[in-house]
């Protein structure tokens, strides 16, 4: 039986987080054995690795070793890829077809997203599980495997079961152990040496010199939440590798490559009042939202009251405080104006215009910055820019046309 360091060495695992230590720790204690054991994780913290690690632990490990990603397969096709099916069993079955099941009989079999398996063959899964038999799509023919079956999900299975998306007593067949991998934001004292481990890597790929962050850029990689976890972090440096001519990498320039999706994915600010270097995007742009609503709320208003006054009606709406803008509250409409008006309905009226003006052409001027940072942040791309802006790129790309950016 390898060691943990035995083992990170073998699959190129870089880290020395104490949950990851742990994680391997369980995969070669349960590898000698025959226990279903089920991987969980978020998305991209690399759940792929340790059913290779349990099967190269086990007594099987001179057989097959099969990986099937669930989520990938079609749901009318599913039960054939894993059970195989007879000849004629359906449209276009123009010969008998072995599924995984057979092939990787004494062996190991990988299901990635198990949470995607229709339920119709959860059952089928179950009954592998169970007693090792299984049937042909097409077949009544009962035929026995002799497998071990590890699985890998991100789904929340407990609410899988209750919404009836996953079927409980499968769950417990398929977590008699459970691994859990602990996300990027809890290694971060793992994510610079990940980050040099791919700089490395695409240095060699792309024979150029190798990145190097500086540490404010260090202190921001580590303080990113990182929702991809290291698929994102290696997409990152392959990003950086490729596209910037500067092999040392600021800050500026590493936050330039960090999708800002949501708030909670920004660098925490340092002390109250002061920002690092990098900026808050996140505060920033929630600033300028709000100044935008509340300046097309105070537009509006504005219009409703320059349009009665421009119109010689004044009328009492539940809109608009006509009370506390000296404006007649008479509930009776007024037809015209007296002659001996007060001057502040004229001053008003011409005020009201000269703002609606002003908030019209400081709404067209945010909303061009708005634009420029996020194209300027998702370095050109529309689709991202799109997406942290709200819009379709459909209308980001016709606002790019109609302002000339």
């Amino acid at each position: 039986m390898d060691s943990v360091n035995q083992i990170k060495q073998r699959f190129e695992i870089i880290g020395t987080n104490r949950k990851l230590e742990m994680a391997i720790e369980k995969a070669i204690r349960v590898g000698p054995t025959d226990i279903s054991v089920l991987i969980t994780g978020e998305s991209g913290v690399g759940k792929e690795v340790m059913p290779k690690i349990i099967h190269s632990q086990s007594h099987r490990k001179h057989h097959k070793y099969i990986a099937v990603n669930c989520g990938a397969i079609p749901e009318g096709t599913i039960d054939s890829e894993l059970f195989g099916h007879e000849k004629g069993a359906f449209t276009g079955a123009t010969q008998t077809r072995q599924g995984y099941f057979e092939v990787a009989d004494g062996g190991t079999i990988f299901l990635d997203e198990v949470g995607e398996l229709p339920l119709p063959t959860q059952v089928r899964l179950l009954r592998v599980l169970e007693t090792g038999e299984f049937l042909k799509v097409g077949s009544s023919k009962v035929q026995k495997t002799n497998v071990r079956i590890i699985a890998a999900t991100n789904v929340k299975m407990q609410e899988a079961i209750k919404k009836g998306q996953f079927r409980e007593d499968l769950y417990y067949r398929l977590s008699t152990v459970e691994i859990e991998l602990p996300p990027l934001r809890e290694r971060k004292e793992d994510i610079h040496l990940l980050f040099r481990k791919f700089a490395v890597d695409f240095s060699r790929k792309y024979n150029m010199p190798t990145v190097r962050l500086e540490d404010d850029a260090i202190q921001l990689l580590e303080k990113y939440r990182w929702p991809g976890n290291i698929r994102q972090l290696r997409n990152t440096a392959e990003q950086l590798s490729v596209l910037e001519t500067e092999r040392s990498i600021s800050a500026l320039t590493l936050n330039q490559y960090l999708p800002h999706l949501s708030g909670d994915n920004f660098p925490a600010l340092v002390g109250k009042n002061k920002q690092d270097d990098t900026g808050d995007f996140s505060s920033e742009r929630e600033i300028l939202y709000k100044i935008l609503f509340d300046m097309r709320a105070d537009i509006n208003e504005l219009k409703k009251i320059t349009s009665n006054i421009s119109g010689g009606v004044v009328e009492r709406t539940e809109d608009v405080d006509l009370e506390a803008r000296g404006l007649p509250t008479d509930s009776t409409p007024i037809l015209s104006l007296p002659e001996n008006r007060k001057p502040s309905i004229v001053d008003d009226y011409d005020f009201a215009e000269e703002i609606q003006e002003e908030e019209t052409l400081s709404l067209h001027e945010k909303e061009i910055e708005l634009i420029k940072k996020s194209l300027e942040r998702n370095s050109g791309r529309r689709k991202a820019a799109a997406e942290e802006l709200g819009i379709s790129e459909r209308t980001l790309y016709r606002k790019i046309k109609q302002y000339d950016l």
